[in-house]
């Protein structure tokens, strides 16, 4: 099941608990060192970056030894229960560092901390700060307060915050990739779902700030961008400018409207697409991708994660319209059957999602789906179970996320739903799906064979230093030989000779 997890780097298993380090800011230097370690989704190690940019401008230097460490903050995830336990257990392992060190500061962040605030302060006696995600930018008067001898917390929730005037440092980069946050939080209430009570009510950031982030990352080599969001088709960005109230005529354009207009008149374009961002009356996110999209045919688009609910005919036409948006969508379904999907609140049904497949394989042939699946959801029966594996055929997904279910406290679902699936029925279902996934993807990936693909080269393989690794347009990993004419950053064609169930393998031609 691992092997399928890895083209997809929205909970990306490899860099659960990696710990962060960074160049220090010149002549910026208080003397103490900070040591984050992150768990969970891509947001959360997007928010670690936005937490190392505010405590830099304070002067503290980061480390990668946490017992050289005077402050110490974990970034925490509440969607899965061993990533709760990994943090519980990583915060006894801080705790001879305390010993050893009294004046040091031990601190958790994001999610969990929101969840569990009390539990944390009372039971785990190590914690001294409590900081939820939407209270970074409190930071440094939080550590101040533990240095005077208090506890600090600050788990506000807000419905403004966004971190647009931050720019995030980037953390343990190759210089090629890098995550953009388009919006924080999330108004879907699904179920099984902690999201909504730990990370607050959904907004979208500014399209200025996006743009001018992705164009600052591109000058500065990046090739591809990941905007993430809870639920990117939900973006919507509404000015609040008397300049909303112009005519239709004297409304800036967007999109390749805009580039005419550049072009013709030899403005300056990315001035002119922020100025225009923040004029028009409303910003959709399909509106959204093609700004991103016309900073430069070569910059790499990607985003996660999709909602079935909103995703809309205008995302699709715009991801066909651009080479450079990948032909690449994660649409999670988490289960086949209409009637566990209205317990899931997932607010869509079995119909629905297959128009909307219908609608992507219609508009993008060429694009390949990714899901979420949970097995074992409150009452499922074998006949809802089978209308997963159903779905699964119909789509045949390249590669998928499958969990049994867990109930998670503080949910809807925990809140009205006996959690009465066995645990081996939990089980022998998931590895049903899995078995499906695993042949799917296979299937998917032998017709590739023969082809060619066009690959952003990432780095070296995991297995060699012989071989680099990159990904497909369609977000599958592809392994050819190091040559000398390309490297790291650049984009090559790949003629691809075999595969694996998650991985192409070929040559540079």
């Amino acid at each position: 099941m691992m092997d399928l997890l890895v083209p997809d780097k929205a909970h990306d298993e490899s860099r659960q608990g990696e710990a962060l380090l960074l160049e220090p800011i010149k002549d910026n230097n208080n003397g103490r060192k900070l040591y984050i370690e992150s768990y969970g989704c891509a947001m959360n190690f997007s928010d670690s970056e936005i937490v190392a940019s505010i405590l830099a401008e304070k002067g503290f230097v980061t480390t990668s030894d946490y017992t050289a460490a005077d402050v110490i903050f974990i970034n925490t995830c509440s969607i899965r229960e061993n990533a709760e336990q990994r943090v519980r257990n990583r915060l006894r392992d801080f705790t001879i560092a305390k010993v050893k060190n009294p004046g040091l500061v031990v601190g958790v962040l994001g999610c969990m901390a929101e969840r569990l605030k009390s539990k944390f302060l009372e039971e785990e006696k190590l914690v001294d700060v409590v900081v939820g995600p939407d209270a970074y930018r409190d930071l440094p008067n939080l550590i101040e307060q533990v240095d005077g001898g208090q506890k600090a917390v600050n788990v506000l929730l807000s419905r403004e915050e966004t971190y647009a005037d931050i720019s995030p440092v980037r953390l343990n980069s190759n210089g090629i990739n890098a995550f953009v946050s388009i919006m924080r939080g999330c108004d879907n209430m699904c179920s099984f779902c902690v999201v909504p009570f730990t990370r607050g009510r959904e907004r979208s950031r500014d399209p200025q700030s996006i743009v001018a982030e992705c164009t600052d990352l591109f000058n500065k080599g990046y090739r591809e961008v990941t905007l993430l969001g809870q639920n990117v088709d939900s973006y919507k960005w509404k000015s609040e400018s008397p300049e909303v109230q112009k005519s239709e005529s004297e409304r800036p354009v967007l999109g390749m409207d805009l580039l005419d207009r550049v072009l013709a008149s030899g403005e300056d374009f990315i001035e002119l697409q922020n100025q225009t961002a923040v004029e028009v009356e409303g910003v959709t996110f399909a509106n959204l991708l093609e700004m991103v999209a016309l900073i430069s045919p070569e910059l790499r688009i990607r985003f996660s994660t999709s909602h079935p609910k909103d995703i809309t005919d205008d995302v699709l036409y715009t991801i066909k319209k651009y080479d450079n948006i990948c032909k690449y969508i994660h649409l999670p379904i988490q289960s086949g059957n209409s009637r566990v999907l209205k317990l899931m609140n997932r607010t869509y049904t079995r119909e629905w999602y297959m128009d909307r497949i219908a609608a992507i394989n219609r508009i993008i042939p060429e694009c390949a789906i990714s899901t979420d699946m949970i097995t074992g959801f409150c009452t499922e029966t074998e006949e809802e179970h089978q209308d997963t594996l159903s779905m699964m055929d119909h789509v045949k997904y390249y590669f998928a996320y499958m969990f049994m279910y867990s109930e998670r406290p503080g949910t809807l679902a925990a809140k009205r739903y006996a959690d009465d699936i066995p645990e081996s029925v939990k089980k022998r279902r998931l590895q049903e799906v899995v078995a499906k996934q695993q042949e799917h993807s296979h299937e998917r990936l032998k017709k590739l064979v023969g082809t060619t693909q066009k690959v952003l080269i990432e780095g070296f393989s995991k297995k060699s230093n012989n071989d680099y690794s990159g990904r497909s347009d369609q977000n599958t990993v592809v392994v050819f030989p190091v040559g000398e004419n390309y490297k790291p950053g650049e984009y090559v064609n790949v003629l691809i000779d075999k595969c694996t169930t998650a991985t192409l393998i070929g040559r540079v031609i």
